[in-house]
């Protein structure tokens, strides 16, 4: 069996860590230019320093994307970044331009260099051409079954990898490559700037009744017509092996934490069950299901996989995440007193019973016995997003512990 690889993607520099201490054996992030997640907080530099020496000090990879599809202007701008890169020695670039390539290997030839899925990686030949080119990897486009990513298998080289998507959104256009967020907007999807209009409202306009609005009605609320489900393979780890499917691949680079840490430890014990005996995974099938559906998420589907998606992979009555757990935040340390701290990021009380969510897999339920602002006062609750608090818990937790608590709303 080739060795199998769980990527998860990385917003900043403490998801980074999340998704290293969470189980990830890569992480992808992107930079402050050059990928396409323009509105995620991304990374500088010198965080991508740090992050990657602390993924590496764990033995995890770390992958730059920049996979804009790169105008003039963007060259010389292009060249200078990746001889940034050059001295901080990511594992990987992820690219989508022949130009970006190109560049690359010149400024970087000692990098690796991983074709991104928005160029459209549909047949064998592709990615033949691209590893005679010096790529050591492909993402497989979202609109491959699993049937033609093992046929690609069979005619590419042994050691050419097959990364693809196994969890998160879909996205309505081909390959991601979306013209609707710049002829909205004027924010270009392809140079990382989308505003995601596929999640928008729609309504149907005659040519002849202009400003009359018709709307497509599911139920009373409308209908969502580009609003697709999520794509979520938890289920289907064997077949995405036997595909030879080198690197699962998680969409969310601009999810939190409380995501990557949910998403990563889930598929981690799946993928450790199944290496382990497929009884072992197929047993604890009701366990993954209900983890993975404690982060946010739009329903699930299976996507292209096993055939085209129909009407049923579509959310047509809302645009809306549903969300089980709510994220309050990271224990960063735990001090001389045994109490930890954490950035909050939800309100949550003295009193409260929250849950410990460990990296191990298992859950803690612990009460909040006391909270402390930076000063060492005591508070009632944390009611501003990011205010420093040390909490009391009746549970103590380790650091890189998330904490969450179940969404009553």
């Amino acid at each position: 069996m080739r060795k199998t690889e769980l990527l998860i993607p990385a917003s900043n520099l403490e998801v980074l860590k999340t998704a290293v201490v969470f189980g990830a054996d890569a992480v992808y992030i992107g930079g402050e230019a050059f990928g396409l997640r323009a509105k995620a907080k991304n990374f500088t530099i010198e965080e991508m320093a740090e992050g990657i020496a602390f993924a590496h000090a764990n033995n995890v990879k770390v992958y730059v994307t920049a996979n804009i599809l790169a105008h003039n202007d963007d060259l010389a701008g292009a060249r200078e970044y990746f001889g940034e890169l050059k001295k901080i020695r990511p594992d990987a670039l992820i690219i989508s331009d022949p130009g970006m390539f190109t560049i690359a290997k010149q400024v970087c030839p000692e990098i690796d260099i991983h074709i991104s899925t928005q160029a459209n990686n549909t047949n064998y030949m592709t990615y033949q051409f691209w590893y005679e080119q010096g790529a050591t990897r492909v993402v497989s486009a979202r609109e491959l079954s699993l049937r033609e990513i093992k046929e690609i298998r069979e005619h590419i080289p042994e050691d050419m990898e097959i990364e693809s998507f196994v969890h998160g959104a879909m996205c309505i256009s081909y390959s991601g490559r979306c013209l609707l967020s710049n002829y909205f907007t004027g924010r270009d999807a392809n140079q990382g700037a989308c505003t995601h209009p596929c999640r928008w409202k729609y309504a149907v306009v005659e040519e002849k009744r202009p400003g009359e609005y018709l709307p497509v009605y599911e139920n009373e609320r409308g209908t969502y017509i580009f609003n697709s489900k999520d794509l979520c393979m938890i289920e289907h780890i064997p077949e995405l092996l036997d595909a030879g499917v080198d690197s699962l691949k998680i969409e969310g680079r601009m999810k939190t934490a409380l995501y990557v840490a949910t998403v990563a430890r889930t598929y981690r014990k799946a993928l450790d069950d199944y290496a382990e005996s497929e009884e072992k995974y197929r047993s604890n099938m009701d366990w993954y299901r209900e983890e993975i559906s404690k982060c946010t998420y739009r329903q699930f589907t299976t996507g292209f996989y096993f055939g085209k998606p129909d009407e049923n992979t579509q959310i047509y009555d809302n645009n809306t995440y549903i969300n089980e757990y709510i994220y309050l935040g990271i224990v960063g340390a735990i001090d001389e007193r045994g109490f930890a701290r954490i950035e909050q990021r939800n309100k949550f009380c003295k009193g409260d019973v929250i849950e410990i969510m460990k990296p191990d897999g298992s859950n803690v339920a612990t009460t909040v016995n006391a909270l402390y602002d930076e000063e060492g006062n005591e508070v009632e609750s944390a009611p501003h997003p990011q205010q420093v608090l040390y909490l009391d818990l009746s549970v103590k937790p380790d650091e890189y512990d998330i904490l969450r608590t179940r969404n009553m709303k």
